[in-house]
């Protein structure tokens, strides 16, 4: 009896595991091209790995890697041939992302090769074992070894937007061939698209104050192992010429391996390059790294977790692998950009112009737009990975003085001015901020017809910061001046303009007149756009030391219509432009109206009843209809598109999406259905946590999320029943409201 019980224990604690641990995606067969990429990276490192014609390849990129001209560069393509090959004409062939240890496989019976990302460094290693010694050539492959002159269409994934006059050049790559390595960097000139931006925004006064990450940036790596240099041979991969330099092995073995080490540093001088890359190298243990790494993923996936059956599972499955991209940047310089990532590839093999090289993106790789930078961040808050985080929070704090210079040089007020479509520099995209602006219109101000005043992004990172402290009680005290800082600049500007305007700086409440203004990209030059008081308000109350400029923030504005009071997108505003619908942001991320909220009617009524919201109904891209319609309690609404969200995309990893006005992956498809999932699931209202607000009875799940107390909260609903639920600490047990 004493052996049945524990067999029974046992077996009960590895279902119970099982829960917890993310399926792997295995592919049986080999792939048509790098559109049949499969993603694997780990630290601040992305790879596309595939298996093409019994060669192994992949893509290699690493946060950070912006040239000149703000196009985040791939550090190459890498191609690896055995002979004989244990992958060639094989029925058992297996190709796997091993989710829970963060690496990718390609086996057979006869042979495997590893391939994974150090968390802890920037190195990639690849690992092969074969029952037969084996030899082992490897090629790096370039498309960068001559000046390229970009065409406009290529110019859309650099900073000018294909919108720049003149010529636009991406400079050649180095190439040093040695014995038994390969190295490879690219060199930034002194002179780079920020000094052009500089001189377009009238800045060239303060240019010495002016941050620039791309002067003098050297990026780059080698490759390095027991190999010997083979030569170089051409040739065209979907549609781009490139050049290939190949190493073999010494002699054939079972076992053979090869690293590629990772190095990049703002220096005018190659030797102090290639100095940091040497110390990186020595500093190297392949078996404790190794041990490192897989311990940092297997922790990562132990912190929460979402798994469903039935009509669900397939969603809650792509939530994971949406996360595992998120995680291959949590030690980023820069934060992910959500079109694309660190994961695009070759543009031909997604129906578009074959000249375009792999390097290829839409939106510019060095903007940051706020809104949809935003999404790929909120998601972390639930899943408790703050530590993510970090990169957003880091580089707003970089560019903070940026864009106080900005407010002080253009209208002498204190506070910081960002954009929507910030550089990764501080200033404005050059395109949002005008080409062809009118004599004597204001410098600070964008002249374009979506991004004029629409200034307010940044307060979703101030809020998110400011959640942090209550998610994980993370130090915050280094962000601090940054959100001081956004929040004074509203404040200053619109008390500025509306003296200059009139005799008071206020209304005749004593409010704040947000005017111009900008609801999103859509309603603009509003009065008092909600989506901006709401975004003030949430973050002033979470902030708490501010009372004064909390009372001057005037109510949203409202409108009773057919007998249905709903949320105005602001009291007035003179034209419409980009389809969307700033008037229910109150909802998410600002959380003014949900679920046990006042005003939850409203609410709901903008989000069933409202034109322009049924107009610009979606579950694409950086809309967030299943974000609402969970935060609202609309659970049917919810389940629908959360379920098309966290749906397969069109390529053959299931969470490769496309959409019409992003760049593949489109991370934010995964993101907004990441949230809505985890707002169906859990809700914090005044102190009280809400299981299951908008949730179907009949789906069976289990998940484990975070709560702002510092709590987490597991409970698994099957057949209609609650039939788990442990709460972290214990004594907020209290505080859970079944909502089924």
């Amino acid at each position: 009896m004493k052996v049945f019980f524990t067999l029974l224990f046992v077996w009960l604690l590895g279902s119970t595991a099982l829960w917890g641990q993310p399926a792997d995606v295995v592919w049986n067969s080999q792939s048509r091209n790098s559109s049949g990429s499969m993603p694997c990276g780990g630290g601040d490192i992305g790879m596309n790995v595939w298996v093409e014609d019994d060669d192994v390849f992949f893509y290699l990129c690493r946060s950070g890697s912006f040239d000149e001209n703000n196009t985040l560069l791939k550090q190459g393509r890498f191609r690896i041939r055995l002979t004989p090959n244990p992958f060639a004409g094989r029925s058992d062939f297996r190709q796997t992302l091993h989710l829970e240890d963060g690496y990718v496989s390609v086996t057979t019976p006869v042979g495997q090769m590893h391939i994974w990302a150090d968390v802890f460094h920037p190195v990639v290693h690849v690992e092969v074992e074969t029952k037969e010694v084996t030899s082992m050539r490897v090629s790096y492959e370039s498309w960068r070894t001559a000046d390229r002159v970009m065409s406009r269409e290529e110019g859309l994934q650099c900073s000018y937007a294909g919108e720049w006059p003149g010529t636009v050049v991406t400079t050649h790559d180095s190439i040093l061939v040695g014995e038994e390595n390969l190295t490879f960097f690219h060199r930034n000139a002194s002179h780079t698209v920020v000094d052009a931006v500089i001189k377009q925004q009238g800045l060239e006064s303060e240019a010495f104050h002016l941050y620039n990450p791309l002067r003098n940036l050297i990026f780059g790596g080698r490759i390095a192992g027991d190999l010997i240099f083979s030569g170089t041979r051409r040739g065209h991969y979907c549609g781009t010429e490139y050049e290939a330099w190949t190493y073999k092995s010494r002699k054939p073995a079972n076992r053979q391996s090869f690293r590629i080490t990772l190095h990049a540093v703002q220096t005018p001088v190659v030797s102090d390059w290639e100095a940091g890359l040497e110390k990186t190298e020595k500093e190297l243990h392949a078996a404790k790294d190794k041990e490192a790494s897989r311990r940092w993923w297997n922790e990562f996936w132990q912190r929460s977790f979402v798994r469903a059956e039935g009509e669900a599972a397939r969603a809650a499955r792509n939530y994971d692998l949406y996360r595992y991209m998120a995680a291959c940047n949590a030690f980023g310089q820069w934060p992910a950009k959500p079109d694309g990532g660190l994961f695009t590839f070759d543009p031909s093999t997604m129906g578009g112009e074959s000249q375009l090289t792999p390097d290829y993106r839409r939106g510019g790789a060095g903007t940051l737009t706020a809104h949809e930078m935003a999404l790929v961040y909120w998601p972390m808050l639930k899943n408790g990975d703050t530590d993510l985080m970090k990169p957003l929070f880091e580089c707003y704090r970089r560019l903070l003085p940026t864009a106080q210079l900005r407010s002080q040089v253009y209208w002498g007020y204190s506070g910081a001015c960002f954009s929507e479509e910030t550089e990764n520099f501080g200033l404005v995209n050059p395109a949002a901020y005008g080409l062809n602006r009118p004599e004597g219109f204001d410098k600070g101000r964008e002249y374009h017809p979506s991004s004029e005043y629409e200034w307010d992004g940044v307060l979703e990172t101030c809020r998110m910061v400011l959640d942090a402290v209550s998610y994980d009680s993370m130090d915050i005290s280094r962000y601090i001046p940054l959100i001081e800082s956004s929040l004074n600049f509203f404040d200053v500007y619109y008390r500025g303009t509306a003296a200059r305007r009139g005799y008071s700086d206020l209304d005749g409440k004593g409010k704040l007149v947000l005017y111009p203004a900008s609801a999103g990209a859509t309603y603009k030059m509003a009065y008092n756009p909600s989506s901006t008081i709401a975004a003030l308000c949430s973050v002033l109350e979470a902030y708490g030391r501010k009372p004064d400029m909390l009372a001057r923030i005037p109510s949203i504005p409202l409108r009773t219509e057919e007998g249905k009071e709903r949320i105005l997108p602001a009291e007035v505003w003179e034209r419409t432009g980009e389809a969307g619908t700033p008037q229910l942001l109150p909802v998410f991320p600002w959380r003014i109206y949900g679920v046990g909220r006042e005003g939850l009617e409203t609410a709901r009524n903008t989000y069933l009843f409202d034109r322009d919201v049924q107009k610009c109904r979606a579950q694409t891209g950086e809309k967030l209809d299943n974000v609402w319609a969970a935060c609202l309690g609309l659970t049917e609404q919810a389940s629908e598109l959360t379920l098309k969200r966290l749906s397969d995309g069109p390529y053959r990893f299931p969470a490769f999406r496309q959409t019409n006005d992003a760049w593949t992956p489109d991370l934010n498809e995964g993101n907004a259905g990441m949230m809505g999932m985890q707002e169906m699931l859990l809700q914090e209202v005044n102190g009280k946590i809400l299981l299951f607000p908008a949730w179907p009875r009949g789906w069976d799940v289990h998940f484990k999320l975070h709560a702002p107390g510092q709590t987490t909260v597991e409970a698994e609903w099957r057949g209609e029943k609650l039939v788990k639920l442990t709460v972290t600490p214990k004594e907020r047990e209290k505080d859970v409201v079944n909502c089924l």
